[in-house]
């Protein structure tokens, strides 16, 4: 078993490929990074498609932090289309401890589990197969023990991973890596030097319609200006968990499928529990429904 499980688990997902007939580009300025991005759905802030234009052509990883549900996973898959690369997604999360990563494994599991991991490593940054250049997201890596990032800084110093009992693999093409965080934790100094850093917060409510309109074109433009502005209005709540990006478009399909012309308050009232997740915020946001549906 690799080192990298000592203590945290890595759960490769579904590796999505562009078209075979997909050039890998790089982008050229900042608003070509912004225009591409924008025609594979991804709406960026100047901030964002900037740091997208740094990343790709200083060969840097980007660490994006932010808030749940405001677009760091969507935003890697974009970059992907957008580039022309192959999707690969490294999931961080608690799991095996050491023990039980090299010991207490049952010998024909360990052995189908080291191929599927020979496997999917070689794929992750030697290409087998499509020999493509790829996009590498590694999604909630605060989520991992501090024991993992010395495995990470490995493969963002050298392109490369060390794995005992199989040897080292070298990236055929430099990777584009995301690294996304929700500040679970803090994490290390040499982890966020070797990466560029980029904060997604809450759009302002300009780039948060455009998003809604762009998404779900069925959403009225009167509807989707009153969901994000009761959206806002439901922000400034002492909550547990202010809604972001996606509760604002489940929001807003909720009302198109409940066939809503305008968000009354008996209509927010009804339809808290999309937007809130916690009862609690949820108790809280029924003593402001007034101020909600005015926005």
């Amino acid at each position: 078993m690799p080192q990298c499980t000592q203590r945290a688990s890595i759960k490769f997902q579904g590796v999505s490929s562009p078209s075979t007939t997909s050039e890998v580009r790089s982008f050229a300025s900042v608003e070509e990074a912004e225009s591409r991005l924008e025609q594979v759905g991804y709406l960026p802030s100047p901030e964002i498609a900037t740091a997208c234009f740094l990343a790709d052509r200083m060969g840097k990883p980007i660490l994006v932090e932010g808030p749940a549900g405001v677009g760091k996973t969507e935003l890697s898959k974009a970059l992907a289309q957008a580039l022309g690369r192959e999707f690969i997604r490294l999931q961080c999360y608690e799991g095996l401890d050491e023990a039980k990563a090299l010991y207490e494994w049952e010998y024909a599991k360990q052995l189908l589990y080291t191929q599927l991991l020979k496997d999917k490593i070689g794929e992750m940054v030697a290409g087998t197969g499509s020999l493509r250049p790829a996009v590498l997201l590694v999604d909630e890596i605060d989520k991992a023990d501090p024991e993992f990032e010395a495995f990470l800084l490995e493969v963002l110093a050298d392109n490369a991973v060390t794995i005992p009992e199989l040897g080292t693999f070298q990236a055929r093409h430099i990777p584009r890596v995301i690294l996304t965080s929700n500040n679970a934790r803090e994490l290390s100094d040499a982890l966020k030097r070797r990466c560029l850093h980029l904060h997604i917060d809450f759009p302002d409510r300009e780039r948060e319609l455009r998003i809604v309109r762009a998404r779900l074109p069925q959403v009225s433009q009167t509807l989707a200006e009153q969901v994000i502005e009761a959206v806002a209005a439901i922000r400034t709540l002492d909550l547990k968990k202010a809604p972001s990006i996606s509760e604002t478009l489940d929001w807003a399909q909720s009302l198109a499928l409940l066939n809503a012309d305008v968000l009354s308050a008996d209509v927010v009232a009804a339809t808290l529990n999309v937007v809130l997740k916690h009862e609690g915020d949820i108790e809280k946001a029924r003593g402001s429904i007034a101020q909600i549906a005015q926005g």
